[in-house]
């Protein structure tokens, strides 16, 4: 097993080989095909990539795959309990049949990471060191790395939006509803969170609905509604014209310091800096 772990979302462009190969990783990954084909199985259900379809592995899920001729995948690495999705959304392994609105996304991101992102090292590779790279070569790998990890939290941001809108979260009847549930927090990001309240709307009292959230959702309540305010505004600084303090008060923060602070926290940049560099 790979027990390398990653604090932040890591994406890359890769091209599988002929040759058959597996893994068992300590994050979750999100396997989108960009273009050709490859054949993945995980925990032994086999399914083909391609540019219609996709996989989503939970972490420890022991993964074979081999590419067929010519192919690109779009791969996104990401910690546990770190996207604005439910955690049961990683409970199984998920074969995904995309849809046009995911389909644009994966391509999209598949376009800019090839222009803008340098190709990943080969298995078994060399990479340089620091000595061996010049002041130039350094100040562009540094370059490339800040953009490769800005184009990972938009792309892991982005992608939660589709997938939760698309795919929801099967839930046992006697548990909660957990798609619906992460809904309601996206409708209501500029509203103050009662727990008590969303306890009642879902018919529990408040410590066993608090119980079965942080079950299904690997977080507490206020600590996920704060993931969907921050993957949200990152989403509207690249897509709307607001200025910082209505985006903050869009997704719920009392004002611009504040969510400066949480932002700045979250992914590594204060949001004005973000908005001046664009992801894409």
């Amino acid at each position: 097993m790979n027990d390398r772990a990653i604090e932040s979302p890591a994406l890359s462009l890769r091209r599988y080989g002929a040759d058959s190969a597996c893994d068992v990783h300590a994050f979750h990954q999100i396997v989108l095909g960009v273009d050709g084909v490859m054949e993945m199985a995980v925990d032994g259900v086999g399914h083909r990539i391609d540019a219609r379809h996709a996989w989503l592995i939970p972490a420890g899920s022991r993964h074979e795959y081999a590419g067929v001729g010519e192919n690109r995948q779009l791969v996104l690495d990401v910690p546990c309990a770190s996207l604005a999705l439910p955690e049961r959304f990683f409970s199984r392994a998920l074969a995904l049949t995309m849809n046009d609105a995911l389909a644009a996304l994966v391509r999209d991101t598949a376009s800019y990471a090839a222009r803008a992102m340098p190709a990943a090292t080969p298995a078994g590779g060399h990479e340089a060191s620091e000595a061996e790279r010049s002041d130039a070569d350094l100040a562009r790998s540094v370059g490339m790395n800040e953009r490769a990890r800005r184009l990972a939290w938009d792309t892991a941001a982005r992608l939660a939006i589709v997938l939760g809108e698309n795919v929801g979260v099967q839930a046992p009847a006697s548990r909660l509803d957990y798609a619906r549930i992460d809904n309601w927090l996206r409708a209501h990001l500029s509203e103050p969170l009662r727990v008590v309240d969303l306890a009642r709307h879902c018919g529990l009292g408040e410590r066993r609905f608090h119980q079965l959230f942080e079950e299904a959702f690997g977080t507490t309540p206020h600590r996920y509604l704060q993931r969907l305010r921050l993957d949200t505004a990152l989403v509207l600084l690249c897509a709307s014209r607001k200025t910082l303090t209505d985006v903050a008060l869009t997704v719920g923060f009392g004002d611009q310091s504040a969510f400066t602070h949480a932002f700045t926290r979250r992914f590594g940049i204060p949001p004005g800096q973000w908005r001046g560099k664009p992801a894409h």
